[in-house]
């Protein structure tokens, strides 16, 4: 959601890294915006359970890569 809500509001997530004590957004707000991204028109809990660890599990995996660091991003902003 911390991804999600950023990116829905064009922020710059190049210099983001999500941090598990810091959160900010109420349940209601975190669903709706699952929802949304979901890309099911009417998705089950099975269906947002699949897509948030998906998701999940793609996100960490960007924010270990070398080629999404700060060293690297500094010459190719945006990769």
């Amino acid at each position: 959601y911390q991804y999600l809500s950023r990116y829905k509001q064009k922020e710059n997530l190049d210099q983001f890294t999500f941090h598990p004590g810091n959160t900010k957004g109420a349940e209601k707000e975190c669903l709706a915006c699952l929802m949304e991204f979901c890309g099911r028109r009417d998705p089950s809990w099975t269906e947002l359970s699949n897509f948030t660890h998906f998701l999940n599990f793609q996100l960490r995996k960007c924010e270990q890569s070398v080629f999404c660091s700060s060293v690297v991003g500094q010459e190719f902003r945006g990769f």
